[in-house]
């Protein structure tokens, strides 16, 4: 079963997990190469302002749905709700036609998977085309094919500094963050991305850079929406 998360998207259907950052954008580009996506999916916070896993504002989310020409099904949850607001959607994504659910993962483990185990209740089969990939090689691939993304949030206390926010992912930056011990994926948390452009992407995001928040050991930096 598991060997066939890597391909399980080829020839079907499916809805993209996304959270607007690197992973999630390379998994759809691949899901997109292989088969037909129909839509993102996209959990929101309660107040249904921002993401829940990368606080990514609601407009930025719309202006990056709509540079890849894709739907997308949202819902606010509290984490008490958030596994059946999750099944709800995958639910309407399978009443519209998908098959699979695509994630970014690159390190899911085998067993107690949660995205296999609600895919299963829903009757959808799950595709992570990353899955088990190494790092760099994932990230290189990301940035070979022309995406752009900025650093959006990092954490102080695994090697991440206040000057990486607001950097662009480029082979020497990921080089130089291996330099410093980061891994170029940020698998451990290290940091958070924001995609603005890519081969996925009929046009640009253009973003503006608010103030840096500090939160504990993390900092963030608000993108907003550039108005033309």
């Amino acid at each position: 079963m598991q060997d066939q998360w890597k391909t399980n998207a080829d020839q079907r259907r499916s809805i993209v997990s996304f959270s607007g950052g690197k992973d999630s954008s390379l998994a759809l580009y691949h899901a997109m190469q292989t088969g037909t996506v129909i839509g993102l999916i996209m959990m929101l916070e309660e107040q249904g302002q921002r993401s829940r896993s990368h606080a990514m504002p609601l407009d930025i989310i719309r202006a990056q749905a709509d540079a890849i020409g894709l739907p997308v099904y949202m819902t606010s949850s509290s984490w008490a709700d958030y596994e059946a607001k999750f099944i709800a959607l995958l639910n309407q994504a399978k009443q519209h036609g998908a098959e699979v659910l695509v994630t970014g993962d690159l390190d899911m483990p085998e067993h107690g998977c949660w995205h296999d185990r609600v895919t299963q209740q829903v009757g959808l089969k799950l595709g992570m085309p990353l899955w088990l990939r190494p790092h760099k090689e994932v990230v290189e691939e990301f940035i070979n094919l022309g995406f752009r993304s900025v650093i959006v949030t990092v954490n102080l206390k695994l090697g991440m500094k206040i000057e990486d926010l607001g950097r662009i992912l480029t082979l020497d930056y990921i080089q130089e963050l291996e330099n410093r011990g980061v891994d170029p994926c940020g698998e451990g948390g290290e940091f958070h991305t924001t995609v603005i452009d890519g081969p996925i992407f009929n046009k640009a995001i253009p973003v503006r850079q608010g103030d840096i928040v500090y939160h504990e050991e993390y900092a963030f930096l608000p993108l907003e929406l550039e108005q033309h």
